[in-house]
């Protein structure tokens, strides 16, 4: 699975990371790129974060691996916005976009991709940290089996739910 970050939008969602980066941008990023590493080494995805690099960035979109996270600058006049939408393009939709920016989630669903809010994938975050320190995956827990509505999700979302069930 490969899972692809709006950066700044996740920094300033997330309480902790948006604390420091009030103090300084470098700060910030370096704290997201910490948590995602150990996101990483945890469940095994492919992520790629993506900063604006718009106003200061170089003529040229820049790319670097820190860590095994791909990290991502727009080019200068470009937002991380458009970044995003080619690399789920080139992804072929298969992709999961964090971000809570709508424009960027809509643009991630007309492509096919799932998403997923900043908040939401802080919570995947830290629950996969507490997994791997108790030893155990939460998610391999049997599903309760009780009564209710055998109403079928639509197929969309049912494929949005299997993406996301595997954060």
């Amino acid at each position: 699975m490969w899972i692809i970050l709006d950066g700044y939008n996740v920094i300033r969602q997330w309480p902790d990371l948006a604390r420091l980066d009030r103090g300084d941008l470098q700060s910030g990023r370096e704290a997201l790129l910490h948590e995602l590493q150990a996101y990483r080494r945890i469940k095994g995805h492919r992520i790629t974060v993506v900063f604006d690099g718009r106003e200061q960035g170089g003529f040229s979109e820049a790319a670097e691996n820190v860590g095994g996270v791909g990290v991502r600058y727009s080019r200068r006049g470009e937002t991380a916005d458009l970044v995003i939408a080619r690399l789920v393009a080139e992804g072929g939709g298969g992709a999961v976009v964090v971000s809570s920016d709508r424009e960027v989630a809509d643009a991630a669903r007309r492509q096919g991709a799932a998403w997923l809010s900043a908040p939401e994938f802080m919570t995947r975050v830290e629950a996969g940290r507490l997994a791997s320190l108790k030893g155990g995956d939460e998610e391999d827990r049997p599903e309760k089996s009780g009564k209710g509505t055998p109403r079928r999700l639509p197929k969309t979302e049912r494929r949005r739910q299997r993406r996301l069930k595997a954060l």
